[in-house]
Parts: structure tokens; C-alpha cells; sequence
């Protein structure tokens, strides 16, 4: 699809008609308390509505419907095959009304229309029509078995299970979830993030069109304490998905101890490495790399490659090739379909951003803040125990540490509390690999910035992940349960005694 002007862009974005109520069985609704909260354009101020505010109450609500939903088998117990032609159905209408998506996740969010339209829509569309494709294709197992029984491991869904998204990626992250959760066969009840709503509630809507069944895919908007924390601790929910801050993700572990142990999967926070060892081939390339991997969505990114750390001898010619790159990364108005970055999602994460860059003490690129906006910047630091190089930003900043060998790159790349992604730029193959091995990470990618695809598993060791993965056949194990069924083939006259 190719782009349109910043005029046609406006355009669409002034007619958009946005929804604003809660989606629970199959309809819009407003909050029980009749409350609501205004969702605003991050790179203009502009009020753009104001959303359901959601409470405990609606939870509720939400989850009788998805448990009547489940246990009537209107979703659960549909035949695979008609359970991908509907998800199928979805993709086509996501595709028919792309544009629209992605004009409203920009607005929403203050991601660049370009991220929009040439990322996020197209990957969230893919991730569901995959998961769709693999609903029919993934087998069970029957286990060795003897003359006198067979034992089958059959796969079931779940159960009913809370979907709790970030600000980041709000489209492509629900896509992430409800892809593999709705091809499994569970009913869901999805939290967006309060900063960004729009998008989940027009999916919802859409699925409805495609013929998903009442009360499979619930939207319910809100607060961390009034939506969030009632779905990990309700005792009819089966199963949490959350991606957001690890601080945020650990408190669901305590929900669930408190509540009844429901499963729980984690996807948080990273603080990446990027190796650049002394015989890393084309610098230059490499620059566009680490530039891409650190600035990307304004940094807003859990697998934001933050941390550069770099031989000593190519430092100064690789920081050169940084700041030519980053020139390019301009910062404003995302529906300019020139503009490589838009605005920080929201005034308090503004505020958190510009406070890291008033602890730089050397900033070699960027360094300025203005209005909601950050541009890219480089900064180097004295050494992997400096508050921005282990601290998690969520911002368009790069700390660079330098280093003198490949074993010290090693260490410092895992001397962190996460462990969600890291990169390795070097023409040696054989230390690429050691490194790969060596960096505990969940992704590591080499020479190059990258997550993987759909096809590989996406989470993280330590405290960036727990639980399980997104993304792959891997994605399914978390929505559903192994069930044995043993049987029995002995003749009775065989196990009779004389």
C-alpha cells in the first residue's frame, strides 16, 4: 500500500469515528459507573475522546460473558477448521480497513504514520492470519504404547484468559495475544492500555463482522487498579498474558498466588546490548543497525537496542557513522509521512524521558526535548554502573559503553537484571556463535537488530520475561492445557484370575 500526504492523512484522522465504550458480548457499552477518561493526540494535546473507565464491576461482567461463551462451546468447540475461516474473515476486514487502523493507532499513541502503515497494521494482520493457518495444523501426540493400552496427549483451550496490553504497540501487541488465545479455542478479556484504546475497540468490532460468537473477545478499558488488578485476581480467569514494565508484570505472579493460581505469562522490560566487536565488517551498515534498533518507535521499545558496547578501536568511527544515521531519524507531526519519530506516548512519560537526559553527563548526538518530542540521543557513559546504561528509559536514548576485548563485552552485556535481546556485530564466525551462546538473552541476533519473526519465539530470561513465549507454535502452548486420556485395550478374560 502506498503512502498518502500529510493533508490526506489529517483528513482521515478528522472524519475517524471513534469508538468509546467498553465491548463486552458483542456490543459497545458504557462503564457501570457511567465514568469515563479522555484518550488525547500525544503531538498535539487534542482531545480525541472520551473512553468508558472501566471498574471491577465490568470485569466482572466481561468475564461471565466470556465464561458462558467458553463453556457453551460457541467458540471452544467450533470445528478448527471454522475457527480459522473466521479469524481469516478478520484479516480481511483489518485489510479492507487498514488505513483506518492505522491512522487511528498514530493519533492514539503518537507513533509515526509510517511505523503505522508499514508496520504495525501489516504485522498485526499477518500475526492473526498465521496463527489462523496453524489452527488446523498443529497435531496431537499418542504416546509408546504397549499391546493392552493407548495413551493420548491431546492439547484444550484454557479456559477464559485476561490479555494485558502495553502503550507501545497496541495493535500489533493485541494481535500478538489474541492470535494464538483465539486459535486455541479460549474466550479472552482484553485490558488495552488506558493511553491507547482505540484500536483494540475497533478490532473487537470487526471480529463481530467477521462472525466471531458473543462474548469470545471482550474489550474493557481502564486503569491499572480498576481493570488490571481485578483480572489478575478474579477467580474465573484461567490464564494472564501481560506485556508492560517489570514492576508492573511481577505484581500479576502476586495476584495469581493470591487468587487461584491461574497461569501467568510475562513479557517485560529490556536493557539491550548491541556488541560492536573490532572486526565488525562495514561500519557503516552497522551504524544503521544500531541507529534502527535504538530509535525505532521512539525508543519506545522493549527490545530497544540501549546500550551500545563497542571496542575501543572502532569506537570514534562507528559514533561518526551513528551520528550520520541519525540525522535522518527526524522527529514530527506523525501523520507526516516524512517523519521517522513522532511523540512520547503521554506528558508523564515525557517527563520521565527528559529526566534521564538531565543526568547525561556526556551527550555526543541530540540531547534536546521539547513538547512531547525527544530526538535521538547519544550519550556516553562511564561504565555499565552509570543509571543510564542499567536503567530501563523507553526512550530515543543510547548509552555507549566502551570496551577492550570480547570477553569484557560479554560480561557487561549480561551484567544487567534483564534479559529480553541482545545483538553481536562481528565478521568472526565462530566468536558470533560463542557470543550468541554466552549472552542470556532470549533473542540474539547477529550482525544485525532484530526480533525474530512470527515464526520464533519472542520473551525473555531473567526479569524480562517468565512463563512462556509470544510468537511461533510456541505462542499456543501458553493458551492451552495437556490433558492425558489413557485406554484400557486388555481383554478382560486376560486379566481374569484363576
Amino acid at each position: 500500500m502506498s503512502l498518502l500526504t500529510q493533508d490526506e492523512y489529517k483528513s482521515i484522522a478528522a472524519n475517524l469515528t471513534l469508538p468509546t465504550g467498553a465491548f463486552i458480548d458483542g456490543a459497545y457499552r458504557p462503564a457501570t459507573s457511567g465514568k469515563t477518561f479522555e484518550t488525547s493526540n500525544p503531538a498535539t494535546g487534542e482531545k480525541l475522546a472520551d473512553i468508558a473507565a472501566c471498574g471491577a464491576e465490568d470485569v466482572d461482567f466481561a468475564v461471565e460473558k466470556a465464561r458462558e461463551a467458553f463453556d457453551d462451546g460457541r467458540w471452544s468447540r467450533m470445528h478448527p477448521s471454522d475457527r480459522k475461516d473466521v479469524l481469516i474473515r478478520l484479516c480481511k476486514l483489518m485489510t479492507r480497513n487498514a488505513r483506518e487502523l492505522a491512522v487511528m493507532e498514530s493519533i492514539d499513541s503518537g507513533k509515526t504514520i509510517y511505523d503505522c502503515e508499514t508496520v504495525d497494521v501489516p504485522e498485526t494482520i499477518h500475526c492473526i492470519k498465521w496463527h489462523a493457518e496453524a489452527i488446523d495444523k498443529i497435531y496431537d501426540q499418542v504416546s509408546p504404547a504397549s499391546d493392552d493400552h493407548i495413551a493420548m496427549v491431546v492439547r484444550e483451550p484454557i479456559g477464559v484468559v485476561g490479555l494485558v496490553l502495553p502503550w507501545n504497540f497496541p495493535l500489533l501487541m493485541l494481535g500478538w495475544k489474541i492470535g494464538p488465545a483465539l486459535a486455541a479455542g479460549c474466550s479472552v478479556v482484553v485490558k488495552p492500555a488506558a493511553e491507547t484504546t482505540l484500536t483494540a475497540l475497533r478490532l473487537a468490532e470487526l471480529a463481530m463482522e467477521a462472525g466471531l460468537p458473543r462474548g469470545v473477545l471482550n474489550i474493557v478499558p481502564g486503569g491499572g487498579a480498576d481493570v488490571g488488578e481485578p483480572i489478575g485476581r478474579h477467580m474465573d480467569i484461567d490464564m494472564v498474558s501481560f506485556t508492560g514494565s517489570t514492576v508492573t508484570g511481577k505484581r500479576f505472579l502476586g495476584y495469581s498466588a493470591d487468587s487461584n493460581a491461574k497461569e501467568v505469562v510475562l513479557e517485560m522490560g529490556g536493557k539491550n546490548p548491541a556488541i560492536v566487536m573490532d572486526d565488525a565488517e562495514n561500519l557503516d551498515r552497522v551504524a544503521a543497525h544500531v541507529v534502527n534498533g535504538a530509535f525505532w518507535n521512539m525508543g519506545e521499545n522493549c527490545s530497544a537496542s540501549s546500550r551500545l558496547i563497542v571496542h575501543k578501536d572502532v569506537k570514534a568511527e562507528l559514533l561518526e557513522r551513528i551520528a550520520h544515521h541519525a540525522k535522518h531519524w527526524n522527529i514530527g507531526d506523525p501523520l507526516d509521512p516524512e517523519t521517522r519519530m513522532g511523540a512520547l506516548v503521554s506528558e508523564g512519560h515525557y517527563t520521565k524521558v527528559c529526566g534521564y537526559l538531565e543526568q547525561a553527563e556526556n551527550v555526543v548526538i541530540g540531547g534536546s526535548a521539547k513538547d512531547g518530542f525527544v530526538e535521538a540521543t547519544v550519550v556516553e557513559v562511564s561504565g555499565n554502573d552509570a543509571v543510564l546504561a542499567r536503567e530501563e528509559i523507553f526512550g530515543p536514548v543510547l548509552s555507549v559503553i566502551e570496551v577492550s576485548g570480547f570477553d569484557e563485552a560479554i560480561n557487561i552485556a549480561n551484567d544487567t537484571d534483564y534479559g529480553l535481546c541482545a545483538s553481536i556485530f562481528t565478521a568472526n564466525a565462530k566468536r558470533a556463535i560463542r557470543g550468541a551462546r554466552a549472552i542470556r538473552a532470549g533473542t540474539v541476533t547477529v550482525n544485525s537488530f532484530g526480533e525474530g519473526d512470527i515464526t520464533t519465539p519472542f520473551g525473555g530470561y531473567k526479569q524480562s520475561g517468565f512463563g512462556g513465549r509470544d510468537n511461533s507454535v510456541h505462542a499456543h502452548d501458553q493458551y492451552t492445557q495437556l490433558k492425558t486420556i489413557w485406554i484400557d485395550l486388555a481383554d478382560d478374560e486376560d486379566e481374569a484370575v484363576d
